[in-house]
């Protein structure tokens, strides 16, 4: 059943279109020439991991309606659940891009237990500068993971995978470290809790509104979650679902080619009416009146 799973995170992105090699837990993605017969006008909704280093040339691109632009020697970082959309790049543009889907990231704990000033870090600045000789280490780790997925089966190519993974997982967290204070420590089983529940929240879509659901996924009562959660982070468990609801109502209301209806239908919410209260109450305007000040600030 993952299996199946993963696939559909894959071909949910048209992954299997463009990639070089992929499987039920990763793509990678070099080959310039398939990328440019997708339609980049569109937008495309990313529920997978995915690291891509801008080798040479320039690229434009819309990441939950902010405009971003990759450069040479950058490295772009999203997380599951985003909308990319309106991307340009140019004729000479050389990258290379690893993608996981999100059962198989979990499994990397490195990364899915960092802390959270570093996811929150991560998605307010989801392109990274990185100095020549870490471009040249992400290229050799890169053309080595390719070599072995791309080669005949042996015995313990899916080991040797992850142990490449791994080690490359480390040497982004060294370059995290330029941008952010990462110590190494043991983690409480407070914290793994929360970094359990932040891995709940941004990795579902829609997401629930309810304390008490993911409580229940955790196998916890919601006032211990809540507790924890404002422990760990300084936030409330239902500050930090809220947060999260609405970045992607901030997302979807700048997608022009959707309805307010479709939104709040996409959202999870009832009615339109509790979709605009909702909106109202996290970013002080209706939803229409947010999508017009949108559409002002781009003139």
């Amino acid at each position: 059943m993952e299996n199946d799973t993963t696939n559909r995170h894959f071909e949910n992105n048209r992954t299997t279109d463009i990639a070089t090699y992929h499987d039920d837990r990763l793509a990678i993605i070099d080959n310039i020439s398939n990328l440019k017969r997708q339609d980049q006008k569109g937008s495309i909704k990313v529920d997978v991991s995915v690291a891509t280093l801008c080798l040479k040339g320039k690229a434009m691109l819309s990441i939950n309606g902010e405009m971003k632009t990759l450069n040479a020697n950058d490295l772009l970082i999203c997380r599951p659940n985003i909308v990319m959309e309106k991307s340009t790049m140019s004729m000479d543009m050389e990258f290379r891009c690893i993608c996981l889907s999100p059962e198989y990231m979990k499994q990397m704990t490195l990364i899915s237990r960092s802390t959270w000033d570093a996811q929150q870090f991560i998605e307010k600045n989801p392109i990274l500068s990185l100095s020549p000789d870490e471009v040249s280490l992400f290229c050799q780790y890169y053309d080595l993971l390719r070599r072995k997925l791309t080669s005949t089966h042996h015995k313990h190519q899916r080991e040797t995978t992850d142990a490449l993974l791994r080690a490359f997982m480390y040497e982004f967290h060294d370059v995290l470290e330029r941008y952010i204070s990462l110590k190494p420590r043991n983690y409480t089983s407070g914290e793994n809790l929360f970094f359990a529940f932040t891995e709940l929240i941004s990795g579902s879509f829609p997401k629930n509104r309810s304390v008490a659901w993911y409580a229940d996924k955790l196998h916890i009562t919601p006032k211990y979650l809540s507790a924890i959660s404002k422990e760990i982070s300084g936030h409330t468990a239902s500050d930090i679902i809220n947060h999260y609801v609405a970045k992607d109502i901030e997302m979807l209301l700048k997608r022009t080619d959707k309805s307010i209806k479709e939104v709040a239908n996409e959202t999870d919410f009832p009615n339109l009416s509790f979709f605009g209260k909702y909106v109202k109450r996290h970013f002080g305007c209706s939803p229409r009146e947010f999508r017009d000040n949108y559409l002002k600030s781009l003139k």
